[in-house]
C-alpha cells in the first residue's frame, strides 16, 4: 500500500529525472546504491513535499516511508524528520532520534546521510555522555552508511567551531578503503579549516599527508593556496 508522501511525490515525479537519478547514484551491480529505485523528483520538490507534510504525518508514518525501496521517498522521509526534530520539543528530539539510529539501514546512500545526520544525531549527541561511545561505534560499523553517518554528524560540531570530536572520528576512518568514505574524512578536514582553525587543519596534513588516501587528501586540501597543495601532495 502506498502512503500518503509516495503519493504526493508521484504528483511532480517525471521518468526522465527518474533515468537520472538511478544513473547519478551508481545503482549498477556492484555499485554503492545497486538496486536503489528512483521515481523521478527533484531535491527541491521533495524539499516543498516534506514543508508541506510535516505536521500533518505522525513519526510512525514518516518511519514507514524511511523504509520504503523508493529513494525519494526515503530522503523526503528525512527531511520530514529532520524538521520534526527542529521544531519539537525535547520528547520529539528524542524520539527523532532514537528512530534515526533504529533505521540506519535505510539511510543508505550519501545523499541521504548528508541531508540528515548533522542536523538530527550530531545536535542530539551534543550534550550527551555517550556521544563519542555512539559516534565510535558507528564508526567502526562494517555498513559503510553507518561510518559514513558517524563523520557527518561532526559537521554538527564543526560548524559550532569544534574539532575534537571530528578529529576522533577521523583517526578511525582516515584509511577507509571506500571513496564515499575517503570523500567525508577530506570534507570535514576540508571544514576544519575553513571554520574552525586552517592550523589544526595543516597540523594534521604534516603528520598524515604522507598515507591519507589521495581523494581524501585532495577533498582536504582544496582552499589551501596552490603551493601548500602541492607539498602535501608531493608527500604522497
Amino acid at each position: 500500500m502506498n502512503t500518503l508522501l509516495f503519493e504526493e511525490l508521484k504528483k511532480v515525479s517525471t521518468p526522465e529525472k527518474a533515468k537520472a537519478n538511478a544513473w547519478f547514484f551508481k545503482t549498477g551491480p556492484g555499485e554503492y546504491g545497486e538496486g536503489d529505485q528512483f521515481i523521478g523528483v527533484t531535491v527541491p520538490l521533495q524539499r516543498k513535499v516534506a514543508k508541506s507534510l510535516y505536521k500533518q504525518l505522525t513519526i510512525d508514518e514518516v518511519l514507514q516511508s524511511l523504509q520504503s525501496p523508493w529513494h525519494e521517498e526515503r530522503l523526503t522521509a528525512l527531511f520530514i524528520l529532520v524538521l520534526k526534530y527542529q521544531k519539537g520539543d525535547q520528547i520529539d528530539k528524542d524520539r527523532v532520534a532514537d528512530a534515526y539510529l533504529e533505521n540506519t539501514e535505510f539511510v543508505n546512500n550519501w545523499d541521504l546521510v548528508d541531508s540528515s545526520a548533522g542536523y538530527i544525531l550530531g545536535d542530539w549527541l551534543e550534550n550527551s555522555p555517550y556521544k563519542m561511545k555512539v559516534l565510535t561505534k558507528l564508526a567502526k560499523s562494517n555498513d559503510l552508511w553507518e561510518r559514513r553517518i558517524a563523520m557527518l554528524s561532526c559537521s554538527n560540531y564543526i560548524g559550532k567551531g569544534r574539532s575534537k570530536e571530528a578529529f576522533e572520528i577521523i583517526e578511525i576512518l582516515k584509511n577507509d578503503h571506500h571513496d564515499l568514505i575517503q570523500k567525508a574524512v577530506g570534507w570535514m578536514l576540508r571544514e576544519i579549516g575553513k571554520r574552525v582553525n586552517r592550523d589544526e587543519l595543516t597540523n594534521f596534513l604534516d603528520k598524515n599527508a604522507a598515507t591519507l588516501p589521495r581523494t581524501a587528501l585532495r577533498y582536504s586540501i582544496e582552499h589551501l593556496p596552490t603551493e601548500q597543495r602541492k607539498r602535501y601532495l608531493n608527500m604522497r
